[in-house]
């Protein structure tokens, strides 16, 4: 069976207020910490005249075997990034954290629903490092092999029309 590894990772995201005559503030996370800190979510770390920023809470990166060419991917662009996913609350608080992600396709994938607020943050030093080890014990590269195309047959996108007069 697979090995299947999670990383807990911690969240910062900043509420900035907006220039916009439809809304009031701009979230987006802004800091991916190693570890979970012992922190409650929503705890405000700083405050500036225009910005608020807040720890959103932990999560944990699933690295799942089959996927180590995308993370391969992530880590071969020189600056890996994650993948941070916040889902609308019904709550006081108008997000919750939803999913952290390393791999680059299922990030793309998380923004389809439209209604979740998807950015990336850089990668921090220890979790790419914890990655690279897991993409170093299961990535297979697998060359690229061009197919040939069969020949088309000429006859057999031929008209049949000889062979329906002779029926008459």
């Amino acid at each position: 069976m697979s090995e299947i590894v999670r990383i807990p990772v911690g969240i910062v995201v900043e509420r900035r207020k907006a220039q916009s005559r439809w809304i009031d503030y701009v979230w987006r996370p802004v800091t991916a910490l190693a570890g979970i800190p012992g922190t409650e979510p929503w705890t405000v770390l700083k405050e500036e005249q225009d910005a608020i920023s807040f720890y959103a809470g932990g999560s944990e990166i699933e690295l799942f075997p089959a996927d180590a060419a995308y993370y391969q991917d992530n880590l071969a662009t020189g600056e890996p990034l994650l993948w941070v996913v916040l889902r609308p609350s019904k709550g006081e608080l108008p997000y919750e954290l939803f999913k952290v992600t390393a791999d680059p396709h299922e990030g793309e994938s998380l923004t389809e629903s439209g209604a979740d607020l998807v950015e990336t943050v850089t990668m921090p030093d220890v979790i790419a490092a914890e990655v690279a080890r897991f993409v170093a014990r299961y990535y297979v590269a697998r060359p690229f092999v061009k197919r040939k195309r069969d020949r088309a047959n000429p006859e057999a996108l031929a008209r049949k029309i000889a062979a329906k007069e002779d029926k008459e």
